[in-house]
């Protein structure tokens, strides 16, 4: 059976600041899920240097992790522009990081496997 939607890879952007303590890790959580699932989705980071990229990007805070600029985040909602880190809600904590199966869902949705 055929679609009539494009295939593209998808678009999985990490927004940080600069020495953002948590960035690495967020990194490492979107390498891990895309090397999990074995498809080719272009990754891009960016550097949020100052409040008007910020306003821009629409950052919510650092690191934030899109998937074909959704936030992976269930429920999130806009949040104030900022440059401060940011904490994702996990179910038991607050982490400085997406939860992987946050990451897993998103790259599923945006390739239409979910």
């Amino acid at each position: 059976m055929t679609t009539d939607r494009p295939v593209h890879p998808p678009v999985i952007e990490v927004l940080h600041v600069q020495d953002c303590p948590n960035y690495p890790e967020a990194l490492a959580v979107v390498e891990r899920v895309r090397t999990e699932l074995g498809f080719h989705a272009e990754l891009r980071t960016t550097l949020i240097a100052d409040l008007a990229a910020a306003e821009r990007a629409r950052f919510p805070g650092s690191p934030t992790v899109r998937v074909d600029g959704r936030d992976v985040e269930p429920g999130s909602e806009p949040a104030e522009v900022t440059l401060a880190c940011r904490l994702y809600r996990h179910e038991h904590r607050l982490a400085g990081q997406p939860e992987e199966r946050w990451v897993r869902e998103a790259l599923l949705r945006a390739t239409g496997r979910s």
